[in-house]
């Protein structure tokens, strides 16, 4: 399995350097030579949409995402109808900023009823492709580990993923590969192959053992147990060949110099990548 060569596919997920303001993470982004970004909407709406965009465009970076749309389900029809609208900005926020791909971490149950939060996202889903398309963004369903099922999605298999993502063209709908949520997933390389032509983005980090906290606590590559250039050869030959983003949530990354984790971030980057 051949090392990357370059840094020319690296994007930097805004939650990895969560210490950062938007105008910050773009600045250190041009200081580290990483050539793409991926803008979470509370750092947009901290900076202001227009500015967020007026800044990611001269600054030359290219959008590799938008997190995150998603979120469906609710105990009650306004609540579910509030976040539908809420991911109807989102699509039309991922366009104004220039990428084509919003990422859906779908939502959790609002009860017991997992089967029916379920159908909650799958109904979501379905009122938003076609906005989302008219506005040239496609959605990128993005399954999480289990261990987020009660508070974050539902759906967290890529069997899952791509058994909705089907019900649409791959120019509407797709799938988002994070290597945290699925590396422990016995059928994951032939959901990988099953993913071939709606992969819309790839995620990287690491899954430290212990694990310190179940939502900070990913690992920098190359500090855990997760077979990262395998997943990536079996991402790339299921198709895609776009950017990589390095996505983590780990409180002690947040607590370094934003210069720091970024010059970290390219070595194991090359290194284990």
């Amino acid at each position: 399995m051949q090392p990357i060569q370059s840094l020319d596919r690296l994007s930097l997920n805004q939650i990895t350097t969560n210490q950062w303001t938007l105008r910050e993470a773009v600045e250190g982004s041009l200081r580290a030579g990483v050539p793409w970004i991926a803008p979470w909407r509370n750092k947009v709406a901290e900076l202001g949409l227009s500015e967020s965009k007026r800044i990611i465009r001269e600054s030359g970076l290219k959008v590799s995402s938008l997190c995150r749309g998603g979120y469906f389900p609710g105990d009650t029809a306004a609540q579910r109808q509030a976040n539908l609208e809420d991911n109807f900005r989102a699509v039309e926020e991922a366009a104004e900023l220039g990428t084509d791909t919003l990422v859906l971490v779908c939502g959790p149950s609002a009860d017991k009823d997992i089967a029916t939060a379920r159908q909650y996202v799958e109904e979501g889903i379905a009122k938003l492709v076609e906005h989302a398309q008219a506005h040239g963004v496609k959605l990128g369903i993005e399954p999480l580990h289990p261990m987020y099922a009660a508070e974050r999605s539902v759906v967290v298999s890529l069997a899952q993923a791509n058994t909705i993502a089907e019900q649409y063209t791959p120019e509407q709908v797709g799938v988002v590969v994070d290597v945290f949520h699925v590396w422990w997933d016995p059928d994951l390389y032939p959901q990988i192959e099953r993913a071939a032509g709606r992969i819309l983005g790839y995620h990287v980090s690491d899954w430290l053992v212990p694990v310190p906290d179940l939502l900070l606590g990913r690992g920098m590559m190359g500090d855990g147990v997760i077979e990262l250039r395998k997943i990536r050869q079996a991402v790339e030959q299921a198709g895609y060949n776009g950017p990589i983003e390095v996505e983590i949530f780990n409180q002690a990354i947040w607590d370094m110099d934003g210069d720091d984790v970024m010059e970290l971030m390219k070595q194991r980057y090359l290194e284990h990548v």
